[in-house]
């Protein structure tokens, strides 16, 4: 990491002749078709096919978009798989936009490490298996790992109610379906999934999944100056979501609270961004099946993935849905360090770094009575859990940006190795 992080500050003092201030103003419709070429520490390497669709209008608002549309199919080395569609529509809705994603997710090697973080046993032999269980005797372990296929489709809007301020309204549905690991190089071994399941932790009535039908209302406060690589002002959304057990019919409903508040300040020049974000999520009534425990309830999403703690799209390092609870609090704090501006192929381009530094706890335990009298329990759910790394950005025309990630957390029960990621965007 600090050989590439010197490299590129190399080039930016070395290459300044070759940049140039003027930016081409886009207009119009621009098209960017892209190999998908990635790689997650917990999927394996992507590969597929992506297009980002963007319309400038006459370029009046440039590097502002009025509508952005992504149709990607990929998939990964590990065996998940993605399709996926989402468009963000600024000026479909007069003084509103909308916002649609419609999205399958196929894992049959999906990380479970059970309920509230640190609370839960992490050595799978000292844990009291369910009877003829059969653990690894070697690195190739299946313990920690469950299949699950997801089908989410999504739509929200918001219209200005005055200046900076907007009400917001959504719809979502998820349809889940969960079960023990089948891949054939685990074959026979017993994973916590299935450990779960022989103590009732995951009931028999959820352990195949089921559906989520979810209505969100709230408040939107946005002042940034760019979607997609602000350098200032702050975007605050606050909502209730309501998921009435309208097809199940199991009694899984429940009413949350969603508030995440992201901030941008210039450091000393417009070129460096002190940027964070301090998400809470809180389950007000009713009760959250165990598979729809790490769901974040955005109503407009940055990253394909909206699930955690743990992963890309949440603390990143951690394992992948590594913390899982009822309620819980984030952050993200990262530098943003523009380094390079240039262009090529009529685009703007820039390169740019960000170290961060996560942290995730969790508020409200899930079944943490049940876990106690499990024989899982350790007694540390409240603890926090903390990853820092470094992130490098190839960002076109201040909207298309290409991410390379990698960071540790500071426990290892959080994760061993270096945890790397290639995609997309900013976290937040």
């Amino acid at each position: 990491m600090k050989k590439i992080c010197l490299l590129l500050t190399a080039l930016s003092l070395s290459l300044p002749i070759l940049a140039q201030k003027d930016e081409i103003i886009k207009t119009g419709w621009n098209f960017g078709p892209l190999p998908v070429v990635g790689f997650d520490s917990d999927l394996g390497f992507q590969y597929g096919l992506c297009c980002d669709i963007f319309n400038y209008g006459d370029g009046t608002n440039y590097p502002q978009y009025d509508y952005k549309i992504n149709v990607e199919a990929s998939t990964y080395t590990k065996g998940s798989s993605v399709l996926r569609t989402y468009g963000d529509f600024k000026h479909l809705i007069p003084d509103g936009k909308l916002f649609f994603d419609v999205t399958y997710f196929n894992a049959p090697k999906f990380g479970f490490y059970g309920y509230n973080g640190y609370a839960q046993v992490y050595d799978p032999e000292k844990i009291v298996a369910a009877p003829g269980s059969v653990l690894a005797d070697d690195a190739k372990t299946g313990y920690n790992f469950m299949s699950r296929n997801q089908f989410r489709a999504l739509a929200s809007i918001r219209k200005t109610i005055t200046g900076n301020l907007s009400w917001a309204a959504g719809f979502a549905f998820y349809h889940i379906r969960t079960g023990s690991l089948k891949l054939k190089d685990y074959a026979g071994q017993t994973t916590l999934y299935d450990v779960y399941r022989s103590v009732n932790l995951i009931r028999e009535d959820e352990k195949d999944g089921g559906n989520v039908t979810q209505l969100r209302a709230g408040l939107v406060y946005d002042t940034r100056d760019h979607d997609s690589d602000p350098t200032k002002g702050e975007n605050i959304e606050m909502s209730l979501v309501y998921a009435p057990d309208l097809i199940d019919g199991r009694g899984y409903s429940n009413l949350g609270l969603h508030l995440s508040v992201c901030q941008y300040l210039p450091v000393f020049t417009p070129r460096l961004t002190f940027a964070y974000r301090a998400l809470v999520q809180a389950n007000l009534a009713g009760e959250i099946p165990y598979y729809f425990t790490n769901n974040i309830n955005s109503m407009f999403f940055r990253k394909m993935y909206t699930e955690g703690l743990g992963g890309n799209a949440s603390v990143r390092g951690l394992n992948r849905n590594g913390v899982l609870g009822e309620g819980f609090f984030m952050l993200n704090t990262e530098l943003r360090w523009r380094i390079y501006d240039f262009k090529f192929i009529n685009q703007n381009w820039q390169i740019a770094t960000n170290p961060f530094f996560d942290m995730g706890t969790i508020l409200q335990p899930f079944r943490i009575q049940d876990q106690k009298g499990s024989g899982l329990y350790t007694g540390d759910e409240m603890a926090s859990h903390f990853s820092a790394g470094l992130g490098i950005k190839l960002v076109m025309n201040h909207n298309m940006i290409i991410s390379f990630e990698g960071g540790k957390p500071f426990d290892q029960n959080d994760g061993t190795g270096l945890w790397t990621n290639i995609g997309f965007n900013y976290l937040f």
